[in-house]
């Protein structure tokens, strides 16, 4: 039995809950095995980076991380050290006298979790050898020509070779291994193929064929029992990757998944529904501003104004104090991420703010890396002018300044004629004249290499926003990632979004989605969907998203156009909220990130770890299915305060954005808010206390 206190494990997803006992860590290894440990290549890496340290604090010593070895990730990422114990030590010196290079160290990140690095490149002569093993084992065959699969395959290999010589050394210890995604798969397979005395789950973050289908525009979600699995993966050519991960979702005693929307995904496309729901959190902590997150957003906000006055210079015809800022970022799949059904609305949105003669403008970023030649000539000569016409207006303030001073010294009122002399307006005059441009500006910040197939240009080229004096959506495409070096908007992306009023995520295929939840755990509103794991998530745990800043399109069960109409809908009601409104918002938008922490969603992997030993191991670790607890009360309620949805609750036309409501003023207190919304948040997860030594969640704290 397992021994210690009792905890009750609640499953997001209405599968089996569960009375279990802690699990004593000190008779248990726990590794995690995934191709992103200290290799950032997408989310996963996001999910284990911010994951660690919940888990160190958890299992301490008896916690390892396995992934591949790159050189420049081990000088920058990892300080070598030497194993905590003999089992782990003596495994690594029988792999290095049969010639494989393995690494070892502590990952330099929160809660500093030992790492074991496997060189891939190095054991390469072994390819075959391993092909043969895997066919063995489950008839599975590896094209010459997928140097991916390969890779993956030798990975697999070692992580195999590690863990048996691990178990094979282990004493009175149990382990457990725990696979994300494909890439890991094959070390599952092959560790179950040799019968190794382990415990394995394996966790898909977001399924294979499931990313192809979607990228090919097909209707996915409502077709998803009538694909012909085998007949779809190998006319894409990765038919033995689809085996590869479904043979390691059927080999692992626990399979679990991100997300309810992936859940449904991966019962059809991987034929097994997953055990349990583990949804993705964040290290809070890291992103916390406490009290301060209201100051970084006007701080960051002037810095982003800064840039829109070099980008528009010439035709800044438009109140940057009644200017939203909207972005969209992540990788650039055009469709998957919703940046086809975005651009359409953003093309209603601006007709409507037209019709109503707004004076609100909006300005919308597209932050998506792509090929390009290097920055527009034009974008940069728009920030040396905005320069330029800076350093004449200072100057120019310290001659004022200077002149005005001395007459006031005097005791005389200075007559302006005399401050302002001819050469200072005619300093001026040129100054104005610089600003002078006979084009538009760029709706790109660099010159794409395929210019011409882009699929963001070319729809903007269709709908026609080409940032245009009567606009009152403008477009700014900036196709790589943000830097704090960058010549042209040095802003890092968390600095970014912190300055910006929206982030949009209209995303069709989206198994969790960590932008809108780090805009939500920064304070700021955003747009997502109920075909992304986040937007199932807050649709579940709060009654009223959109009063919380977190507008869920349903692009599940609308037709296309209509998902667009209801986008252009929030975005609009969203342009209607007077500034006192959007303040409101924020605020409570910021508390919600009490629901994304890891020292909460840890505890749906702790569920998994105790399912997979009970099922490894029945004889030494038993679990008794209880009664669901119950779930009345578990929602954030909706607020008493106005608005409680901003696209239906106010006037019929936009006004301006330092407008005030008295009325709102008096039903809206933000510290008996908070105050209901910290003791909501404790309701959904009866998973035992946090562990102790922990600092108050933000939430805890009044506004």
């Amino acid at each position: 039995m397992l021994r210690g206190r009792s905890l009750s494990v609640t499953s997001l997803s209405g599968l089996p809950h569960w009375e279990v006992e802690e699990l004593p860590v000190e008779d248990v290894l726990l590794f995690e095995v995934a191709w992103e440990v200290t290799n950032k290549v997408g989310g996963i890496y996001t999910v284990i980076q911010t994951k660690a340290k919940a888990t160190a604090d958890e299992w301490g010593d008896n916690y390892f991380l396995i992934g591949p070895y790159f050189e420049h990730n081990m000088k920058t990422q990892v300080e070598q050290c030497e194993p905590p114990n003999d089992t782990i030590r003596r495994a690594m010196e029988t792999m290095s006298q049969h010639g494989c290079q393995v690494h070892f160290g502590r990952w330099l990140i929160e809660g500093s979790p030992y790492v074991v690095l496997f060189d891939v490149g190095y054991s390469a002569c072994n390819l075959d050898r391993w092909k043969g093993d895997l066919w063995e084992a489950c008839r599975i065959g590896i094209p010459h020509h997928d140097q991916e699969a390969n890779d993956m395959l030798i990975f697999g290999s070692l992580t195999a070779w590690f863990l048996k010589e691990v178990t094979d050394h282990v004493n009175e210890k149990h382990v457990i291994a725990h696979f994300h995604e494909w890439q890991a798969g094959t070390g599952l397979i092959l560790s179950r193929a040799q019968k190794l005395p382990l415990a394995t789950i394996f966790t898909t973050h977001a399924t294979l064929l499931g990313r192809y289908l979607c990228a090919a525009n097909m209707d996915f979600y409502n077709h998803l029992d009538k694909f012909n699995i085998d007949k779809e993966a190998g006319e894409r050519q990765i038919y033995h990757r689809y085996c590869m991960e479904r043979a390691s979702v059927h080999c692992a005693h626990v399979f679990t998944t991100v997300s309810e929307i992936t859940a449904i995904e991966a019962e059809h496309m991987l034929k097994r529904k997953p055990d349990v729901v583990t949804p993705n959190g964040l290290n809070v902590k890291k992103f916390s501003a406490v009290h301060e997150f209201q100051n970084l957003h006007a701080m960051y906000k002037a810095r982003i104004q800064d840039f829109v006055r070099g980008h528009f210079y010439g035709h800044l015809d438009f109140d940057l104090e009644k200017t939203l800022f909207l972005f969209i970022a992540g990788r650039y799949e055009f469709s998957n991420k919703g940046a086809d059904i975005f651009l359409e609305s953003l093309s209603r949105l601006n007709f409507l703010l037209r019709m109503h003669k707004s004076d609100v403008t909006v300005v919308v970023f597209f932050i998506m890396p792509a090929k390009t030649n290097n920055f527009n000539v034009e974008t940069l000569k728009g920030q040396a002018v905005r320069k330029q016409l800076w350093d004449t207006a200072h100057a120019l303030k310290e001659k004022f300044g200077k002149k005005l001073y001395d007459a006031l010294l005097r005791g005389e009122v200075p007559d302006m004629n005399s401050i302002l002399d001819r050469d200072d307006l005619t300093i001026m005059k040129r100054a104005i004249f610089s600003t002078q441009r006979h084009s538009l500006p760029p709706v790109t910040t660099h010159n794409m290499i395929d210019d011409s197939s882009d699929p963001i240009l070319s729809t903007i080229r269709r709908i026609g926003l080409f940032n245009s004096r009567t606009d009152r959506v403008k477009v700014i495409l900036h196709p790589e990632f943000l830097s704090s070096t960058s010549p042209l908007l040095p802003m890092d992306y968390e600095e970014f979004v912190r300055g910006c009023h929206l982030g949009v995520f209209p995303s069709y295929y989206e198994p969790w989605g960590y932008t809108p939840a780090e805009c939500t755990v920064m304070g700021i509103p955003s747009v997502t969907t109920n075909l992304s794991g986040f937007g199932c998530f807050m649709q579940e745990h709060v009654a009223d998203p959109a009063a919380y800043g977190i507008y869920i399109v349903d692009r599940r069960f609308r037709s296309p156009d209509d998902s667009c109409n209801q986008l252009t809908k929030f975005l609009y009601g969203f342009c209607k909220q007077s500034r006192r409104q959007r303040i409101i918002q924020r605020n409570r938008t910021e508390r919600l990130s009490d629901l994304l922490d890891w020292r909460y969603l840890a505890r749906y992997y702790q569920h998994a770890r105790h399912l997979t030993l009970s099922r490894a191991f029945p004889e030494k670790f038993h679990m008794e299915p209880t009664s669901p607890p119950t779930t009345e009360g578990f929602k954030y309620p909706r607020p008493s305060s106005v608005p409680p949805s901003p696209s239906g609750s106010q006037v019929s036309s936009p006004h301006s954005s330092d407008v005030e409501n008295d009325d709102e003023e008096d039903r809206y207190d933000e510290e008996v808010e908070a105050e209901r919304d910290r003791v909501n948040i404790k309701s959904p997860f009866s998973l035992g206390p946090v562990p102790h030594g922990k600092k108050k969640l933000h939430g805890e704290y009044k506004n």
